[in-house]
């Protein structure tokens, strides 16, 4: 029996299985891996760089294929599964482009003689333990700039993606990078062995709070560098628009990319009472209208979620949220996998709903009086991954991307991640940045070489 399988949410069906690693070859992988780390960290840069555009290469090559696997291991509807093949191979070229720039030595201004610099130096093998929401996304920003600085990785995916990590595993290999890159398909208890292993220098992991917890608790019982990407339940402030259908298509689509399935999605819509009511009218509209179906269709907005036990958990929320007050607008009827767009008002603070995250395609919608009162309500979760800001006032916008906490604001604008642009929380969001030129500062020695005269 193995724990990695891909089950196509959109029929139940089981597509094929893949065998779990033994203990046995566990071992050996992270032999190969350090062995691959202390010849890899030679090679020069450019080098390197060229090989990870290769990858990059190859992404775009194989994108119809790369695309159709996760639309069948967990329900993307494919436009957004080649958009996110897109955004990959993006990422990983990224990172090519800035290779120089993001192993180069940083000198320092000092007082006495002589010179010093930051040199940046690789650590050794790192795990990542990946999620299934974004599966070639959430690799490329990890694997590609610790590869790029000299790192190796052993890459644990989810055990829902098995094929997209063999895939992923491939191109690495088709790019001259075997034993640099490894996919393992192992169980929690493997990945913990992993983590202890001397060999094994650092961990990153992006899922969920208590994955991130267990995951930091044994890191930090081992001394390794720990890298936290976690959940999100990002806020949408609307004060001001002097186009409401446009501020309504923003919101609709910042909550529904990917299904509803994304840590940084807008899940809760902050209103100024002025707009309220016209907001929920329109935007309840566009979510009930949203069509969902088979996520190969060209017309799919809404596929299945990723399985049913994801979908099972968003209605068992929905009704409990309803159980307890809130007042259900639209959707809010499970067929399967299947979970439309959904719209809830008049949650609370006593409320499960308030300080959950609902991972699909779920809306809640506050109304507020004031600037401060929208930001207040931003604020009061214990997440801080993103937000966003829909004003006419730009002294405004200003003001409040500098009180809301939260690693990223968007302002008039949703969807607007670049490969330049730093990823992260703060909070229990996480405690790390991937993407942009910070990702690389994650998993290297930042080392002083001080020269006297």
């Amino acid at each position: 029996m193995t724990d990695y399988a891909v089950v196509n949410p959109a029929t139940g069906e089981t597509l094929a299985t893949y065998p779990t690693i033994t203990d046995d070859a566990l071992d050996a992988v992270i032999g190969e891996a350090d062995a691959a780390y202390r010849a890899w960290r030679n090679v020069p840069v450019a080098e390197r760089a060229a090989k990870i555009r290769r990858v990059a290469e190859l992404h775009r090559e194989r994108k119809d294929e790369l695309a159709a696997i996760i639309v069948r291991e967990m329900g993307k509807p494919l436009a957004a599964a080649e958009g996110e093949v897109d955004f990959a191979a993006d990422i990983t070229e990224y990172y090519a482009d800035h290779a120089d720039k993001i192993t180069g030595d940083q000198p320092i201004d000092i007082e006495g003689d002589g010179t010093a610099v930051i040199r940046r130096s690789p650590l050794g093998v790192l795990l990542g333990i990946m999620p299934w929401n974004f599966p070639y996304y959430q690799v490329a920003r990890f694997a590609a700039p610790n590869i790029v600085v000299g790192n190796a990785i052993l890459l644990k995916h989810a055990p829902q993606c098995p094929e997209s990590a063999a895939a992923i595993a491939q191109m690495y290999a088709d790019a001259g990078l075997a034993g640099v890159y490894e996919n393992i398909y192992a169980t929690n208890e493997q990945a913990a062995t992993v983590i202890a292993d001397p060999r094994v220098q650092g961990v990153s992991v992006t899922g969920s709070e208590r994955a991130g917890s267990a995951v930091a608790a044994l890191a930090g019982q081992h001394l390794k560098k720990v890298a936290l990407e976690l959940g999100g339940s990002d806020p949408f402030i609307l004060l001001s628009t002097d186009d409401l259908d446009a501020a309504v298509d923003a919101a609709v689509e910042a909550r529904l990319d990917n299904n509803g399935q994304s840590c940084n999605a807008a899940k809760r819509f902050i209103v100024h009472e002025d707009l309220y009511d016209g907001f929920v009218e329109k935007f309840t509209a566009r979510m009930a209208g949203a069509t969902v179906g088979d996520p190969f269709a060209e017309d799919t907005v809404i596929g299945p979620l990723s399985s049913l036990a994801a979908a099972e958990r968003l209605a068992n929320q929905v009704d409990r949220a309803v159980a307890q007050g809130a007042t259900l607008v639209a959707g809010g009827t499970r067929d399967g996998a299947y979970y439309p767009g959904t719209v809830l008002t008049d949650v609370t603070s006593d409320m499960d709903a308030y300080s959950e995250e609902f991972f699909g395609p779920v809306g809640v919608i506050y109304k507020v009086a004031s600037e401060d009162e929208a930001v207040t309500l931003a604020n009061d979760t214990s997440f801080g991954l993103g937000s966003y800001v829909f004003t006419t006032d730009e002294e405004q916008a200003a003001r409040i991307a500098d009180k809301i906490d939260a690693g990223m604001v968007f302002v008039n604008v949703v969807l607007a991640d670049e490969a330049g642009l730093p990823f992260g929380g703060v909070k229990r969001s996480g405690t790390s940045r991937e993407m942009g030129l910070l990702a690389a500062d994650e998993f290297v020695n930042k080392k002083l070489i001080r020269v006297g005269a």
